[in-house]
């Protein structure tokens, strides 16, 4: 039906190791806060214009472009003031154990080079890069014998791709030209280094000459977060690495991310990742 929106099945293999997703989506659709996970993502936008946040930055895509997140990465997708018509996107989600068996291991296809951002390939490249997604569709939709390993070859050709360009890239796509997202970006990217500090909003607002109010509303509006929320949030994830990566104590990792106690600590860290900081730690070390 002419104006409806379009959304695929979400296609899975091997209890959701790798997913691929296809939506037409009319009008506008924003996600309502960022968000992050313990596997990668790739992003195509096939038609429109989004605004993207990434672990602080704001960048806006364009039809063509892909973005490449990394597991643990904070992202989010928005509207963009020219997506009125709407957009049309295909998403990817797939772990490092699925495509593991097939990587090249002179080639450090993963974790993405440079971190989760913006790739923009050149027109006469896209058309290569979106049959691959609609192939990986395709092999999803349709299940025939031996489709798991056409879709992990197709996959690794994919990131190859990436790798390729990643490389003969002079530079890397600028961020929104935006003022207000520029603003935001500075101070995400603050907050990111400086969270363990416990910065307050009429701090952080001082320091980059706009006042607490405003920067409370265009904070929301651009991360989906409030002030306060966001720097839980870093806190988390930075002791979420910790817990994954380290053998602290759970009251030195608390005492690290900035929690004033641990009980603080434990019931925010449930509340927001589903488990104890020790279910946890164990279910990450499997």
């Amino acid at each position: 039906m002419p104006g409806s929106d379009v959304t695929s099945p979400k296609y899975h293999i091997l209890e959701r190791s790798f997913t691929i997703q296809y939506l037409h989506k009319n009008g506008s659709y924003s996600m309502n806060r960022a968000h992050f996970h313990p596997f990668y993502e790739i992003y195509y936008l096939l038609k429109g214009e989004r605004v993207y946040f990434i672990n602080g930055s704001v960048y806006t895509v364009n039809k063509g472009d892909l973005i490449v997140i990394n597991p643990h990465d904070l992202h989010r997708t928005d509207n963009s003031n020219a997506d009125s018509n709407g957009f049309e996107r295909i998403l990817i989600n797939f772990t490092h154990d699925f495509i593991t068996p097939n990587l090249d291991g002179e080639l450090p296809l993963l974790p993405f080079k440079g971190d989760s951002h913006l790739i923009r390939f050149p027109l006469k490249e896209q058309a290569s890069i979106e049959n691959m997604l609609w192939e990986l569709m395709a092999e999803c939709k349709e299940k025939q014998a031996g489709h798991a390993a056409v879709v992990r070859a197709l996959l690794v050709k994919l990131l190859i791709c990436i790798y390729r360009f990643q490389l003969q890239a002079l530079e890397e796509p600028s961020r929104s030209p935006n003022p207000m997202h520029r603003k935001i970006s500075e101070i995400a990217s603050y907050l990111t280094v400086h969270f363990h500090e416990k910065p307050t909003l009429d701090q952080v607002a001082k320091q980059f000459f706009i006042s607490p109010s405003h920067l409370s509303r265009v904070f929301k509006s651009v991360t989906g977060f409030y002030f306060r929320e966001y720097l839980l949030l870093l806190r988390i994830r930075e002791a979420q690495k910790q817990l994954r990566e380290t053998h602290h104590k759970v009251q030195t990792i608390a005492e690290s991310c900035g929690f004033e106690n641990l009980t603080h600590f434990n019931k925010s860290f449930k509340k927001i990742i589903g488990l104890s900081p020790l279910q946890y730690r164990k279910r990450s070390k499997i």
